[in-house]
């Protein structure tokens, strides 16, 4: 399976797995309470800023908060202009603020989590419920791959822009044939990982 996750000594890196995990869930559940008013534009676009500066505090560099933003840019465009149209300017600023800002955050987990860490956690937090039937390890690998797919697919994005150029053409809307056929193939080595595992 691809992963994001790069080895470093910065306090991302040293941070506890299930930290950073809280972390993304406690700004995840606070985000989704954020009403869409004019109100909240500057404290949405704060959070963004956050996160983003987080990306040089952690040792990742410009250059990496770079490709994260442009793996967004379309998310970005297509949302923020949808919303505009159809909702209002106020709620495409919030809604799309607090989206980049979770994926945003999710990669900079993925990139100073490895895998196998972030499994570990999400598997002790659900052995309590094995009585009722689930099994922890299954879940904690559905949940770990979750956070690590929206910037696996941007890397899937500018793979296939640097294939484009590199040829000298340009897809357009197009280029969605070969972006599906790569996520498909990863969603096939993601199913033989499982089955594998005995989890398929």
């Amino acid at each position: 399976m691809i992963s994001l996750y790069r080895p470093g000594s910065g306090f991302l890196h040293r941070a506890p797995a299930r930290a950073k995990l809280a972390l993304l869930a406690v700004i995840a559940l606070g985000l989704s309470f954020v009403p869409a008013t004019s109100g909240a534009v500057l404290p949405i676009a704060g959070v963004v800023l956050a996160v983003s500066v987080l990306f040089l505090l952690g040792g990742f560099g410009v250059r990496a908060l770079g490709e994260a933003w442009w793996r967004l840019r379309w998310l970005v465009l297509i949302l923020g202009v949808a919303l505009v149209v159809f909702v209002s300017v106020t709620a495409a600023a919030v809604n799309t603020g607090r989206i980049v800002a979770l994926l945003l955050l999710a990669e900079l987990v993925t990139r100073s989590t490895s895998t196998s860490a972030l499994m570990a956690v999400i598997r002790r937090l659900l052995l309590p419920l094995r009585p009722l039937g689930v099994n922890a390890d299954a879940v904690a690998l559905v949940l770990s791959l979750t956070i690590t797919m929206a910037p696996v697919v941007g890397s899937f994005v500018r793979a296939v822009r640097e294939a484009q150029e590199a040829r000298g053409v340009r897809l357009g809307p197009r280029m969605a044939v070969p972006l599906l056929v790569r996520t498909l193939r990863h969603a096939d080595a993601v199913g033989e990982a499982l089955a594998a595992r005995g989890l398929g």
